[in-house]
């Protein structure tokens, strides 16, 4: 049994963490939090995990704390965002909408820094339209974040990290959360909106900000029997609005995309495959 909080190391070189990753992938973790990684040190471990092929991620990087969190590609943390994403994927094709869309996998995104100190993420899946949102260096528009052993309070800060360090550019984060301890496939549906902030001035002017409130929609799945496999979807189809993932409004043929119940009952069991 995977616990639920990922563990802490501190960084001594390359081959001693490609040594830790190992072990945590050989007991289903998908995630490591390392610290004492300056930002010449990331920058190497950058290049030789590139040219060695290693898998693994930066969920997060912060060169000013100098913590990084890793993420271990294991099966089951690929199907619970990857899964689902090519469920999106799957629509397009069908709607002849793929040449006006772009997957960035594993893309590298930094926050824009006036020191020296950087702040980035390597993201699960994401994507945006084409060509608006094309180009290496184009933030998504959509974003998912999944995790097993990573808690989903930090799910949900990797969620804000997204929508403030973008500037507000990316317009949808699902969070996918499998709990092995609860047996439940959590999905969560966030987007951002207006709020009213009191500034702190003489005359308590209010303003409104731009953040994640609540997530829109919070779908759970758990399976009812294994054999032959059943899941119980709550909550209804996730919506995934059409305005927000393509920067415009929907034309006479276009509307929001929907994942089924039926649909979402097909990734759990995509899911549940990789459980052991």
């Amino acid at each position: 049994m995977s616990s639920d909080a990922p563990r802490t190391v501190r960084f001594t070189n390359f081959a001693a963490l490609c040594t830790l990753v190992d072990d945590e992938a050989r007991k289903h973790q998908d995630s490591l939090a390392v610290t004492h990684v300056s930002l010449d040190t990331l920058l190497d471990i950058t290049k030789r995990r590139d040219l060695e092929g290693r898998r693994f991620r930066f969920r997060f990087f912060d060169t000013k704390s100098q913590i990084v969190i890793i993420t271990i590609p294991t099966p089951l943390d690929e199907q619970c965002h990857g899964a689902l994403y090519n469920m999106f994927r799957d629509q397009l094709v069908r709607n002849d909408q793929e040449l006006s869309w772009t997957s960035k996998y594993a893309s590298t995104y930094k926050a824009p820094q006036d020191s020296i100190f950087i702040t980035g993420k390597e993201g699960d899946s994401c994507g945006g339209p084409r060509p608006e949102r094309g180009g290496s260096r184009a933030w998504p528009t959509l974003v998912i974040e999944a995790g097993v052993s990573e808690l989903l309070s930090q799910l949900r800060l990797d969620m804000r990290w997204w929508f403030s360090h973008s500037h507000h550019e990316v317009k949808i984060v699902l969070i996918v959360k499998f709990s092995r301890q609860d047996e439940t496939l959590l999905i969560e549906r966030w987007e951002e909106d207006y709020v009213p902030r009191q500034e702190a001035t003489a005359t308590r002017q209010q303003t409104l900000s731009l953040e994640p409130v609540m997530p829109i929609q919070t779908i759970t799945i758990r399976q009812v029997s294994a054999n032959p496999a059943s899941y119980n979807v709550t909550r209804g189809d996730l919506v995934l609005p059409f305005k927000l993932l393509f920067l415009r409004d929907p034309g006479p043929s276009e509307a929001d995309f929907v994942i089924t119940i039926q649909k979402l009952d097909v990734f759990a069991q995509l899911v549940w495959e990789y459980r052991d």
